[in-house]
């Protein structure tokens, strides 16, 4: 049964586009050229309509004030805003008053179908999450990862690619942002399914049993002698061998390993013959490998055998789209994990302050991050009271809990205003408690001293990066982030001002 999508744009030629995005997909469009018109037919069609895709930016009314008017009317029919213009606060303000998901324009046909799929899963005004239960089981194939920005959307297509053969494959990506799922999900779609699937952590190996641990020892040395050891290629026969964090190999178990990807056959310690093994080797790094191999501390031969098939899986940070289905996601998962049950929901002031935040940590920081507020709640929903820790983290936008009643939280999305007439000093965007030594009541560094002269420079420095260390809890590598510095000059100019760096909090603003 085909579904309805209400397209409410007011450029025509776009309005086409999109409507014939959607039939293509098999799926029924409905047209309306600004939001009062979209409300007249929402109207009209009652519950037919099962998706909504909204422009922002029209005349008469625009996609903020519509959804404002259907919160107000009590229509929970999903939402898919789009947009052309602004930045995340944008995507913040759309969130907040209610959009279940959103796609930068010019949209491409991937992209909408991704969120049509993923809206119409939802079905929230008859089963909330009940589209998402088939997901939160055992699934780990690529129906599990989330990919709503086309940057997934290209990783996800590679991916798949990648479990049609049998090469080596490289996942590159920061830590926490899901290379072991993919991995996990390549193997899972391909031929060797049913064979074992075998992770090695090689940051966790120490050089004297790296060697034996991957490759085997057929026998111990000395009066006793050690224990036989199979390996983890021999433990993989027939299936996947994933090496996580390759980079921590030692040199000399490297020149191994090219020989077990050369020629597919291992030599395990003390054995007089190498062994040949049918395995399929994948190994992931959060590290730079073409500069390792710069350094010296990475093979140029074995790189090249291994980076056959890449896949670079980008930052949560760069790819916020991601960032409103994932939590979905996961709250439904770990809220059955940990017996919340089926229905534990997020509410949209605090969906949109987790969309406002960078996530250094990635996708592994996210679930921490929500694990922690559902063990914290006590209702069927998530709030903004429930992170603490990202409410006071996430800086310039100034999202800040506005719910002393107990309802669901509200956010201010627009960063706080200062006057430009104010003489003499320089504004710092922030939370009302993170206020920098100077000027401590109004938030505002001077940049006057008591005589009237302009203040060093160095001053200046020095009260930006206590108060840095204070806003950021003394999180050095967010400190260094934001302030746009390198981590070693962070360091270095914290010893200039007598600031303990193993201590920051000690002596910050």
């Amino acid at each position: 049964m085909p579904s309805h999508i209400l397209v409410i744009d007011d450029d025509p030629v776009q309005r086409r586009l999109l409507a014939g995005m959607v039939e293509q997909l098999g799926h029924v469009a409905h047209h309306a050229e600004n939001g009062r018109v979209g409300l007249s037919l929402l109207e009209e069609l009652g519950d037919q309509v099962d998706v909504i895709l909204l422009d922002l930016m029209m005349p008469e009314m625009s996609g903020h004030a519509f959804l404002e008017e259907v919160a107000q009317r009590g229509i929970d029919t999903p939402v898919i805003v789009q947009t052309g213009q602004g930045g995340i606060e944008t995507v913040v303000h759309a969130i907040q008053a209610g959009a279940f998901d959103f796609v930068m324009k010019p949209v491409s046909p991937e992209r909408l179908t991704i969120a049509l799929h993923q809206a119409m899963k939802v079905e929230r005004r008859h089963a909330p999450w009940a589209g998402e239960r088939a997901d939160a089981g055992e699934d780990i194939g690529f129906a599990s990862i989330v990919s709503a920005s086309p940057a997934m959307i290209r990783a996800l297509d590679l991916a798949r690619r990648a479990a049609e053969c049998d090469i080596p494959v490289l996942i590159e990506g920061e830590t926490g942002v899901g290379k072991k799922r993919l991995a996990r999900a390549i193997h899972q779609e391909s031929q060797r399914a049913e064979r074992p699937f075998i992770v090695v952590d090689c940051a966790a190996l120490t050089p004297v049993h790296a060697e034996a641990i991957l490759f085997g020892r057929e026998r111990g040395l000395g009066p006793a002698g050690a224990p036989r050891l199979s390996g983890k290629f021999r433990d993989a026969e027939g299936g996947t061998l994933l090496l996580s964090d390759i980079a921590a190999l030692p040199m000399t178990v490297q020149a191994k390993l090219l020989r077990a990807v050369q020629f597919g056959e291992i030599e395990p310690v003390n054995a007089n013959h190498p062994i040949k093994v049918d395995v399929r080797l994948m190994v992931a790094s959060g590290r730079d490998l073409i500069a390792e191999v710069r350094e010296g501390r990475f093979r140029e031969d074995l790189y090249y055998r291994l980076s056959v098939f890449p896949i670079a899986l980008s930052a949560l940070s760069r790819r916020r789209e991601d960032v409103p289905a994932l939590v979905r996601r996961l709250v439904q998962r770990l809220g059955a994990e940990y017996g919340h049950g089926s229905g534990q929901g997020i509410d949209a002031g605090a969906l949109a302050l987790l969309t406002a935040y960078d996530w250094p940590g990635n996708i592994r920081e996210l679930e921490a991050t929500l694990y922690r507020a559902l063990l914290l709640a006590e209702g069927r929903e998530l709030t903004v009271r429930h992170f603490p820790e990202i409410t006071a983290r996430t800086g310039p936008i100034g999202l800040r809990s506005m719910a002393a009643d107990g309802m669901s939280a509200r956010l201010a999305a627009a960063t706080p205003e200062v006057e430009a007439e104010t003489p003499g000093k320089v504004a710092v965007l922030g939370a009302p408690e993170a206020e920098p030594r100077t000027a401590r009541s109004d938030g505002l560094i001077a940049t006057l001293d008591s005589t009237g002269d302009v203040r060093k420079l160095a001053e200046i420095e020095e009260d930006i990066i206590r108060f840095a260390l204070k806003f950021y809890r003394g999180q050095m590598s967010q400190v260094a982030r934001k302030l746009g510095i390198g981590r070693s000059t962070l360091y270095r100019k914290l010893k200039d001002y007598g600031i303990d760096p193993d201590n920051p909090l000690s002596s910050a603003a």
